[in-house]
């Protein structure tokens, strides 16, 4: 499995457990700039049998033995996917077997859907974590005379744990904010966020609000967050309340706690749901598609800080709740059985086809090759000059030199996109 991120490795291992639970996993953690640190990892909670962080390169070289695996997961973003497509379909080419390449989105698809699915067209299976889903992918497919046997409903991999009880005795009401990393992107926004969240809790002391945090500053989630929120707490008048504090972890722990949560877009929305927690997607900065919250248009999740503070409950519509893949009930269990069937289908095939993604060098000659070159590939899907492979092992002196020189080239490319570059957009904006 070939993971890019936190979020995308906790997607990508789990739904490799899903589809098959008996399984060795080898996982790959693709270098990057969001390359997950050790914390990160340990937070997410999805475990593998063996753990690498790789080139993309030398991953395509790995894949030259066709014998080495059966199942292929790309847990990546939409270029990368597309990249591995067609380094892996050259590697492949004329082999008789092959591994099954599953790909898909590790949450809520509210932007780039055309863009994402059209980048990750070519994999034997694109999964869709819901109807809705698998009906708009089918739809895009389609709609460009491709191929659409490829995608297959199913739901998202972290659903589950226990349905939600009301607070016992001894235990405060629990409200979780669970932040995002990139939305909203402006600080007054975010700021407006925060200070509403410790607004709440100032105004209901017997409850606890928790601000839930996808990552720590320097780390890096799958989207750039320019203006975490620890930033924005430390510079709050007051400072926080004894009622409500940051937090980190595992968001299943979490909500074994909540009683409410409180979101602008997150995927956090639908794990509550599913749980049947009371969830409110919020409207304060207006229902928008670079917000996300256009996604629960129909969910009856809909509220504002305002409406919650006066003790509102938003109530979901079990419709809605079904048609995403979140309802609570007995059917999630059986949600990846068509996935399973069609991974074991070709698993066991006599001969599978060339992996074809849509876009090629004729289809998209003005995009394909950018994006193969941003991984080290050629229009023909070969690695470029310079990307021979690093050795497999290397001794412990080196690995340090190399792992310190990599963390500071990050720490210096993270400063550059958290600090300077919000600085000099707004100086252009003087």
């Amino acid at each position: 499995m070939l993971a890019d991120s936190d979020t995308r490795w906790k997607w990508g291992a789990l739904t490799a457990y899903r589809i098959q639970s008996d399984i060795q996993l080898d996982g790959y953690l693709l270098r990057g700039r969001a390359t997950p640190t050790v914390r990160q990892l340990r937070e997410v909670g999805a475990r593998a049998d063996t753990l690498r962080e790789i080139r993309g390169a030398d991953f395509l070289g790995l894949m030259k033995d066709t014998a080495r695996y059966d199942v292929v997961v790309l847990a990546c973003v939409g270029g990368a996917v597309q990249a591995i497509l067609h380094g892996l379909a050259r590697a492949w080419d004329g082999a008789r077997r092959r591994p099954v390449v599953v790909t898909g989105y590790v949450g809520v698809v509210y932007e780039k859907l055309a863009d994402g699915l059209l980048l990750r067209h070519g994999a034997d299976v694109v999964l869709a974590n819901s109807r809705h889903d698998a009906d708009r992918f089918r739809a895009v497919y389609e709609g460009v005379g491709a191929d659409g046997g490829s995608v297959v409903e199913c739901a998202l991999p972290f659903l589950g744990g226990a349905p939600y009880e009301p607070a016992a005795e001894g235990r405060p009401y629990t409200v979780v904010f669970a932040a995002q990393p990139s939305v909203p992107d402006r600080r007054e926004d975010r700021t407006y966020l925060l200070r509403r969240a410790v607004e709440h809790a100032r105004r209901n002391p017997g409850r606890e609000v928790l601000i839930k945090l996808r990552s720590k500053p320097g780390e890096h989630t799958t989207h750039i967050e320019e203006l975490p929120y620890q930033k924005l707490a430390a510079r709050l008048p007051g400072g926080l309340p004894p009622n409500c504090r940051l937090a980190y972890g595992n968001m299943g722990e979490i909500l074994d706690r909540t009683d409410l949560m409180v979101t602008v877009s997150s995927t956090a929305a639908l794990e509550s749901l599913h749980r049947g927690i009371p969830t409110a997607v919020l409207t304060d900065l207006g229902i928008r598609e670079a917000l996300g919250n256009h996604h629960f248009l129909g969910s009856g999740c809909l509220a504002s800080w305002d409406e919650l503070d006066a003790g509102h409950h938003p109530t979901p519509d079990p419709e809605w709740l079904d048609r995403q893949g979140v309802a609570p009930g007995d059917a999630y269990p059986t949600a990846f059985d068509a996935a399973r069937a069609r991974v074991t289908a070709l698993r066991t095939a006599d001969r599978l086809p060339p992996l074809t993604p849509y876009y090629t060098p004729r289809t998209a000659p003005g995009y394909l090759p950018g994006i193969l070159a941003r991984y080290g590939l050629d229009p023909q899907g070969e690695p470029l000059p310079g990307q021979a492979a690093e050795p497999a092992e290397a001794g412990g002196l080196r690995r340090l030199a190399r792992d310190t020189v990599r963390d500071a080239a990050r720490g210096a490319y993270r400063h550059g996109v958290q600090r300077v570059a919000p600085a000099i957009r707004r100086w252009g904006q003087l």
